[in-house]
């Protein structure tokens, strides 16, 4: 089954008993309406022009997205952004920040969650007129209330479920990352066609488009990132390498055991489930999966992601993170440091090395420039 059945077929159930994490949520309707080509109509930006602030990652790839789907895009940069020269050899008319803000009709705010306040004090909120649309790829400004917008102005959020390099290349290839759509003011009465327009656009209800909340999106995916996606399987691979390594074995067989066929079993998970990658597998190795795996990830550590999402809700973890950047950014750079200096990096440059079907990538300079 592809990404897009399974859309299509999802459904958002209800926890027969409310826990102290959701019992005061605000309720979401039970049945996901999926929103796809069909429902999105691109004459709802037609004769507007889009201003996308910021050309990192989420950035570029909506602003390259909505150029090919014919939207007028602008791109608002501060002076001296190393991606005004990106952004130019791409086509597009590059302006500081505040002057396209008042050139445009929908502006997209591209910038880091932890910046985004500051970006709006300083270049849009005073020139965020009425009648104008606010958008977010992410709901962190607007549900921590870094940003604040006035009541006369749509506010929307089109959030592609993967990062932008990819929103980017399954666009040119035909493909679609599906995205959430929020509508946290509406004075417009046009805000969930703008959003709906602007997902189409970037190639979002090819896969597939679900509405969400502000509050949802913003909970759920920091979750995600924090205890599945990202901190928890680099963790989980770090770790089971360390393990092998430790005990006598040679890195390359740790890297290729515990990062390695990583891809190929998230590959077979995302296409067909779970269960699907147990029927892809050996009965010897979906055996391990079922008896041992829940030995490792077990009740402890189901309560470990409690807590960081009881920590995500009441706004802890945003607190810290804001602090972080505040302070420069000194631990955030020692962890990112230490990370990419582990034995794991370098056994895997020299293994990729072997490989070139893999694209080379290089991480320096700016995202959009990342290939």
């Amino acid at each position: 089954m592809d990404l897009t059945n399974a859309l299509n077929q999802c459904t958002i159930l209800a926890r027969s008993e409310a826990t102290d994490l959701n019992k005061n949520k605000k309720q979401i309707p039970m049945n996901a309406r999926i929103y796809r080509e069909k429902n999105a109509d691109m004459k709802t930006l037609k004769g507007k022009t889009f201003a996308v602030i910021g050309f990192g990652s989420q950035g570029h790839a909506h602003a390259l997205n909505l150029k090919e789907s014919k939207v007028n895009v602008i791109i608002g940069l501060y002076k001296g952004s190393k991606s005004r020269a990106v952004a130019k050899k791409l086509g597009f008319k590059v302006y500081d920040t505040a002057e396209a803000v008042k050139r445009a009709d929908v502006i997209f705010v591209a910038a880091p969650d932890t910046q985004i306040g500051k970006i709006y004090k300083k270049d849009i909120k005073k020139n965020l007129t009425k009648g104008k649309t606010l958008g977010f790829s992410h709901g962190f400004a607007i549900h921590y209330k870094t940003v604040v917008p006035p009541e006369d102005v749509n506010v929307i959020m089109v959030a592609p479920k993967g990062p932008g390099h990819i929103v980017r290349r399954q666009f040119t290839e035909g493909k679609g990352v599906p995205a959430l759509i929020a509508i946290n003011q509406n004075p417009g009465k046009d805000a969930k066609k703008i959003a709906l327009a602007w997902a189409h656009g970037i190639g979002g209800t090819r896969g597939g488009v679900i509405e969400t909340t502000f509050e949802e999106e913003t909970e759920t995916d920091l979750f995600g990132e924090q205890t599945v996606l990202c901190g928890g399987v680099s963790a989980l691979v770090t770790a089971g390498f360390e393990v092998l390594v430790e005990a006598g074995y040679q890195p390359e067989m740790a890297y290729f055991e515990c990062l390695h066929e990583l891809k190929l079993i998230v590959d077979l998970m995302n296409e067909s489930g779970i269960a699907g990658m147990r029927f892809s597998i050996s009965e010897t190795a979906e055996w391990g999966d079922v008896s041992v795996g829940p030995t490792i990830i077990d009740n402890a550590t189901k309560n470990k992601m409690k807590r960081a999402l009881k920590r995500i809700q009441n706004g802890q973890f945003a607190e810290e993170w804001i602090k972080e950047n505040k302070k420069g950014q000194r631990k955030f750079n020692r962890l990112r440091k230490a990370g990419a200096e582990h034995e794991i990096e370098k056994v895997g440059k020299r293994l990729r090395g072997l490989m070139p079907w893999i694209k080379k990538r290089s991480t320096k300079g700016a995202q959009a420039s990342y290939s």
